[in-house]
């Protein structure tokens, strides 16, 4: 399904404080089947989303560079992880690499790819960590994507439903 930035920000404002409640409750009191409804949910929240039809994460966001991305990605321009990292990236505060520009410097803005896609950064390849192991423990994640990313934003929306249907209104 195609992604329109603009009805997606509308939803954001309307929707993002509750949205974030809901998240802070799940986080306090999580269901012992959190994970298995995360799966089930994450399923069809893929099923309508199409991700290059929007890029918001990498118009919006950045992600952190660990070593090894650092490595990897300098190799593959032939340059050292230290001109790398003078030509595109910022140290922030909390000693994190991250993009000097939003939008990413790799995205390709007429379609939305990634010019370094097999190599992109590990926070890229799992953005937006709808379904990792612990689910709890990222939660504050979801409730900072909520606002950039309409895959998490639909997920929380999804469990929302499914957390009142099993327990009436949360």
């Amino acid at each position: 399904m195609i992604v329109n930035l603009r009805s997606f920000s509308q939803k954001v404002r309307h929707n993002k404080k509750n949205l974030r409640s809901f998240l802070t409750k799940l986080e306090k009191k999580p269901p012992s089947q959190l994970h298995e409804m995360l799966d089930a949910v994450d399923k069809s929240v893929w099923a309508e989303t199409d991700c290059l039809t929007c890029g918001n994460c990498c118009k919006k966001m950045t992600p952190t560079f660990t070593t090894k991305d650092l490595k990897r990605i300098s190799a593959h321009f032939e340059m050292t992880p230290k001109a790398f990292k003078e030509k595109w990236l910022v140290l922030d505060k909390t000693g994190d690499w991250h993009n000097k520009t939003q939008p990413c410097q790799f995205l390709d803005l007429t379609d939305n790819k990634c010019s370094i896609y097999p190599i992109r950064p590990e926070d890229c390849a799992g953005f937006p960590h709808l379904t990792k192991r612990k689910a709890v423990d990222y939660i504050h994640i979801h409730k900072q994507n909520i606002q950039y990313c309409p895959a998490t934003y639909k997920m929380v929306e999804k469990m929302k439903v499914r957390m009142s249907e099993l327990n009436g209104q949360m």
